[in-house]
């Protein structure tokens, strides 16, 4: 059995939610349900509708065995790379950084042995303190004291709160925790090191400039220019190897602070760094470098004690990039990698990859014929017959809800004067992801969004605090200008629907607006088994309004959720929209990975910019008193998020098994012989009368092979009619999910058993079975 949870957040998934961010983004924060990143991809835009491609199991790797010699002449050579292992000489800079680090760390060192030493108290996380010597003592020291397994398991310590270098020594008393690879920040800085392991690999092999090289969600990548010569899968092996030395060295990663302008003298031979130190360090001031065998790479770090802590390392793609994601800028070439501190672990990643590539939505799409995109329209999907069953069915589960919870639907226009988004802050803040048109000599946009619309609706009438709140709902068609690389099957698109309201309420409804869309989110990932965290964003650095209104909106949020998820959310700081924080609800699939669907974001800015108002209870009072209108408050709000992604999430969730309520292929009946077609349409006819999908197999082939067939198109239950069902109006059932019954199935009468599927159907349950 594999053992998948370890992955929840290791996958190069095949729904790539959210790719590996450049050291500076020039996007902005976006609003609900269709998040948007830059990204420094350089794929075709027929890429979009074709399963993911893995070249992490796909390319070849130092441990593969050797082709074996094959007679066919057409055979496929072997995976070498022509080029040597090492370049001879080496580069000349890495005597040259190496000659200023030493210089250096000799001065650091001479530093340390002057400080003062003094006892210090260090106070682990269950209150029990150890003793420890100030400039002598360091985390490594604390966590041999404790057991060995623990020192040999731990990658990085926390001191006060603060990441810190396993060997770097305590300072002064503090409080110390201690994270092994398997949690999220220790996780972190073991891909941080082992990035800076293959920026070493790729500088000896390569003689490359280096730029960035960041963990992300699933691994790590290091960026770099390589003058007449583009990365190819071929040189996997090579990287790989010349990393394996490195690790094999076990190098000690040693940390320097160094001033901006001995930066600029060490990295000299670099523009990249050049330009980073020039416009991200100020001057007068110092930052730190990290050193690793012969590579000095400019680094806030920290990392882990030695390379040797790498029990697996592997290549796992490469790509062209831009830097800083600017394709303005020099196009570089990005490689991909993934490391683990124990080698089983390699072999369950692989193993996993196998997985989520046979759950891949674009896959299942086309084995189901349910979508496909056309190079005619990148990045919009053309919905099938049997894949509108499934969205629509989506959209009647939120409409019924709609009706239950007191929301009310309204339809907006698709195409706006730019007047409007410069009214909302979009025009300012949004405009490079809106398709932008000129008619008659005027700007006008395709709506990226539904909220500026539904201002207009709340203000096209006097309203009264009687009437809030208002929940508006709309299933409007949005367009977000998203580049060409960037698109990703259903995941990324440029033409969606969102489940998207809007509640305009007053200040003192918050909370149970706020409680109610708990109550509602809860309500809906249980119909697919997904749990769920939440994240708590707050407000970016390109906010509108003043911070006191803001201040005033993260608490409530806060509020919200100390009352209903009480030590069960993270603070995200820094990543609200433009016009408001927000709560991000990421759920997790079958196979443990996390996307963000769900979204709750308060905005006091909309309806201040649109000047929005309703007449207060003491509205004759409140005249006198000569104070203005109150203004409500909007409440964005997204659940599903696009319809779209949500197919593309559910698709891979359920691998294409469709639960009955929201399946293209419900019911197939098949009649064993000739004469029982006649009683197989009368059952399809009953059935389809009840709203049920139904198809009739009466084609030439033999009975098992047309319940094979059934069982490959995913078919909820296949009902098998003879002559004894006939006699007694019953069918024979078989259960797509009932191992036991492929073989042997169940006779219940067509009346028992069209009232049972009511049911399912009704109920919506996750689980097929006729109850």
């Amino acid at each position: 059995m594999l053992r998948l949870h370890r992955f929840q957040q290791l996958v190069p998934r095949p729904l790539y939610i959210h790719p590996p961010r450049p050291a500076v983004s020039f996007r902005r924060p976006c609003p609900i349900g269709h998040r948007l990143h830059s990204t420094s991809m350089t794929s075709p835009v027929a890429s979009t509708s074709q399963p993911a491609q893995i070249p992490a199991l796909e390319g070849p790797h130092k441990d593969q065995p050797a082709q074996k010699k094959s007679k066919d002449k057409k055979a496929k050579p072997d995976a070498t790379s022509s080029h040597p292992l090492e370049l001879t000489p080496k580069p000349e800079y890495f005597d040259h950084r190496i000659k200023i680090f030493e210089k250096l760390k000799a001065e650091y060192d001479e530093f340390v042995k002057n400080q003062p030493r003094q006892e210090i108290a260090v106070t682990l996380p269950d209150g029990s303190q150890r003793k420890g010597t100030s400039w002598e003592t360091s985390p490594m020291d604390i966590a041999k004291e404790i057991s060995k397994g623990l020192a040999d398991r731990v990658v990085i310590a926390k001191v006060d709160g603060n990441l810190w270098d396993l060997e770097r020594p305590l300072e002064g008393s503090c409080s110390l925790e201690l994270l092994d690879f398997e949690h999220p920040e220790g996780k972190r800085v073991f891909w941080h090191s082992s990035a800076h392991v293959l920026g070493e690999a790729a500088e000896r092999h390569y003689g490359c400039h280096l730029c960035i090289g960041p963990p992300t969600e699933d691994g790590f990548f290091y960026e770099m220019a390589i003058q007449d010569r583009p990365v190819v899968n071929t040189d996997y092996p090579v990287l790989e190897k010349v990393a394996d030395m490195a690790i094999k060295e076990k190098q000690k990663f040693e940390r320097l602070v160094v001033p901006k302008e001995t930066l600029l003298e060490m990295f000299g031979y670099n523009k990249y760094k050049k330009y980073i130190i020039e416009t991200k360090i100020p001057d007068g001031t110092s930052t730190t470098v990290y050193r690793c065998g012969p590579m000095v790479d400019l680094c806030v770090g920290p990392h882990i004690p030695h390379t040797g802590r790498i029990k697996s390392f592997m290549v796992t793609k490469n790509s062209a990039s831009y830097f800083l994601g600017d394709a303005a800028n020099d196009s570089l070439q990005r490689v991909y990698g993934i490391s683990f501190p124990d080698k089983k672990q390699l072999a369950e990643y692989k193993a996993f990859l196998e997985e989520a590539a046979k759950r891949d939505h674009r896959k299942i799409g086309k084995e189901q014929e349910l979508f496909f995109f056309n190079d005619l329209s990148p990045g919009s999907c053309f919905f099938l017959p049997h894949g509108t069953r499934i969205y629509n069915a989506l959209v009647e589960l939120m409409r019924s809800e709609y009706f239950k919870r007191g929301y009310q639907e309204v339809i907006t226009p698709n195409m706006y004067n730019s007047k409007l988004w410069e009214t909302s802050g979009h025009w300012a803040n949004y405009k490079d992801d809106m398709f932008v048109l000129d008619v008659e000599k005027e700007k006008w946009a395709l709506k990226p969004m539904n909220c500026p619309g539904h201002c207009l609706v709340f203000d096209s009438r006097d309203r009264s605090y009687k009437e809030l709140p208002i929940r508006m709902a709309e299933f409007g068609i949005l367009h977000r200008n998203e580049a060409s690389g960037a698109l990703t099957g259903l995941t990324r698109v440029r033409r969606f629907v969102q489940d998207d309201t809007h509640i305009f309420c007053m200040p003192t409804q918050i909370e149970d607006e706020i409680a109610a869309l708990f109550d509602f989110m809860q309500h809906i990932y249980g119909l697919f088994g997904f749990d769920f965290e939440l994240e708590l964003s707050t407000r970016p650095d390109n906010f509108l309004g003043d911070i006191e209104t803001w201040n005033q909106a993260e608490a409530q949020l806060k509020s919200a959720l100390d009352k209903f998820y009480p030590g069960k959310w993270e603070l995200n700081p820094g990543d609200g929209a433009f016009y408001g924080p927000k709560i991000d609800i990421k759920i997790r699939d079958a196979l443990r990975r996390s996307f963000q669907c769900a979204t709750i974001q308060l905005d006091f800015q909309l309806p201040e910019r649109f000047n929005l108002k309703y007449r207060p209870a003491d509205e004759a009072a409140a005249v006198e008193a000569g104070k203005p209108p109150p203004r409500p408050v909007i409440i964005h709000r997204a659940i599903l998020g696009s319809f779209e992604r949500f197919v593309a999430i559910i698709t891979e969730h359920t691998a294409g098994k469709w639960p009955f309520w929201l399946s293209p292929r419900q019911v197939l009946v098949v009649p064993v012989a000739v004469p029982y077609r006649e009683y197989a349409s009368e059952i399809a006819e009953k059935l389809t009368n009840l709203g049920l999908y139904v198809d009739v197999d009466n084609g030439e082939n033999t009975l098992p092979k047309k319940i094979r067939n059934g069982e490959i198109a995913q078919y909820n239950f296949i009902l098998v009619v003879g002559q004894e069902e006939l006699d007694g109006r019953s069918v024979n059932v078989r259960n797509r999910d009932d191992v036991g019954t492929k073989t042997r199935a169940e006779t219940v009468p067509l009346d028992v058993l069209i009232e049972k599927l009511s049911a399912l159907k009704e109920t919506r349950s996750i689980t097929n079975k006729l109850v």
